[in-house]
């Protein structure tokens, strides 16, 4: 499954809020119909069962309601994808990663075995279920958590207990901070803090590229990980550190006189690399994730050098940073753009004038027809308790897709984003999706119309935010709850309006654009 994250730290966004944002993608030549929901306690499953794996889960008896973005055909599973709870705790789960054959080998996959031959019969062998995936993950840890540390550790937990059958990214995020977890083989794993002035970029590959092993291994206030991290890199020979750099290192001379650290660590280097000993640096990552953080991140930093040889960042480097100090505070339309983006001003925009046929074709963009869906998660601590969270859902491609604000304390979604079994423009997604195959085929004569829509959406987005928070910042309980349900009807109406006539117009554009035009008429 393939995404992009971005993760924004308080001290990062314009607003003091923390930001997780994912565009959620399916596989090449499918469409994964998506819907919004909420999942309240008596909803949510004691007993789950994971369709994937054939894994059965008991789970607390005591949940809290919850936002989802789950498929709309339940066929493999739910897929819940991104939320919030009632503790203003949000989750994105997940950033489909890639791994090394070192590790896989050391703690391989816990993939779903079929059952062989026949019971009763010599030589049958029952089914032997895998770990947990994509499919579980939001249902398995959100209605449980009350911080965005505690869904790491709860994560963590269920990981080293049944083990995963895929590589996986997750992003947690509350009021005070941003958490992101990546899956290790089958049962390992390490978690980083984004830090407050900071953003991340995360395409399909493992991303994380510092790790404090006596922190994740002890205090935990940056970094957390499994607690054999040390004795697996060690006991694998994972560690691709030379000595004489290491012997070089002051950091490491300073350990080095640290006894018990000393001991603890058995001679690794404090900090690690965990791209180095966990990642991939192939072809794939080349074409496919790395240009995809290059171009993030040409976003948020555009001082630096992206172009030529000599370039500080290219899109084929293997040392991008994962997290990186903005050079202007991100705002909900800067997120927008880089999930929505495709290379724009560079040689390689399918859409573009610059480069070639040959070049406009070489890495994979961000905003793309396999896009289902996109999640931003804004935790906002000014706001109160019950009006904090806000996730803004866009649905389809995402190049021509537009944000819509849900406050997420509420019991039910507008119905243009609650169902969508059958295409139709009566449903946020199914309408994108109208709207982006038309607009694609005459994309110059279209994209001014498309771009004002989107900018007019957001527009009205921020407007009824700001109404909404002045009109409700007095009210609590279930009269709070209606109202922001009312809220968000409204929202949801206005933004239907505007993508009905968007829709509208762009028909008539690539209609008079059709290749059977004849320009003579009998009228």
């Amino acid at each position: 499954m393939a995404c992009t994250t971005l993760l924004v730290g308080k001290g990062a966004t314009y607003d003091g809020s923390t930001m997780i944002a994912r565009d959620e993608d399916d596989g090449d030549g499918a469409f994964c119909p998506k819907k919004m929901v909420v999942v309240e306690p008596a909803d949510q499953p004691r007993h789950y069962h994971c369709v994937i794996s054939h894994l059965d889960i008991e789970l607390p008896e005591t949940p809290q309601r919850y936002t989802a973005m789950p498929n709309v055909d339940p066929k493999e599973g739910i897929w819940a994808e991104a939320g919030v709870n009632d503790f203003n705790v949000g989750m994105s789960a997940t950033e489909t990663i890639t791994t090394n054959p070192r590790v896989l080998g050391a703690d391989p996959l816990v993939a779903y075995q079929p059952a062989q031959g026949a019971q009763g019969q010599p030589g049958y062998l029952p089914e032997k279920p895998g770990g947990i995936g994509e499919e579980d993950l939001v249902t398995l840890v959100l209605p449980y958590i009350t911080t965005a540390r505690e869904g790491v550790l709860r994560l963590g937990q269920l990981l080293e207990r049944y083990g995963t059958y895929e590589s996986n990214g997750i992003a947690f995020s509350d009021e005070n901070e941003v958490w992101y977890l990546e899956t290790i083989g089958g049962h390992h794993w390490i978690a980083r803090r984004v830090p407050d002035n900071a953003y991340v970029t995360q395409p399909n590959q493992l991303g994380i590229d510092r790790l404090d092993l006596l922190d994740a291994t002890g205090d935990g206030s940056e970094y957390l990980a499994s607690a054999d991290i040390i004795n697996f890199i060690i006991d694998h020979k994972l560690n691709l550190a030379m000595p004489q750099s290491l012997a070089k290192s002051a950091l490491a001379s300073a350990v080095n006189a640290m006894s018990t650290d000393k001991d603890r660590l058995r001679g690794l280097p404090r900090i690690v690399n965990p791209r180095i000993l966990f990642g991939s640096h192939d072809y794939t990552d080349h074409i496919y994730n790395t240009p995809r953080a290059w171009y993030m991140q040409r976003c948020l930093n555009p001082s630096d050098t992206y172009d030529g040889p000599d370039a500080q960042y290219q899109p084929e480097s293997d040392d991008l940073p994962w997290c990186r100090v903005p050079e202007h505070k991100v705002t909900v339309e800067d997120v927008k753009q880089v999930l929505s983006s495709h290379y724009q001003d560079t040689p390689y925009d399918p859409y573009g004038t610059r480069g070639n046929e040959l070049t406009r074709k070489y890495y994979r963009t961000i905003g793309i027809n396999r896009n289902n869906e996109c999640a931003l998660i804004q935790i906002r601590p000014y706001a109160p308790e019950g009006l904090k969270a806000i996730q803004w859902t866009a649905m389809g491609d995402m190049t021509y897709s537009t944000f819509i604000p849900l406050y997420t304390n509420v019991h039910s979604i507008p119905a243009y984003l609650d169902v969508a079994s059958r295409t139709t423009t009566e449903t946020f997604y199914w309408e994108n999706r109208i709207l982006a195959a038309l607009a694609d085929a005459q994309f110059g004569s279209n994209w001014n119309t498309v771009s004002a829509y989107q900018d007019a959406t957001l527009g009205q987005g921020h407007a009824q935010v700001e109404a909404t928070d002045a009109a409700c910042a007095q009210l609590g309980g279930a009269q709070l709850t209606q109202a922001l349900e009312a809220a968000n009807q409204k929202t949801c109406d206005l933004i239907q309006k505007a993508t009905d006539d968007v829709l509208a117009s762009v028909l008539f554009t690539t209609s008079v654009n059709m290749r059977d035009r004849f320009n003579m008429s009998d009228r």
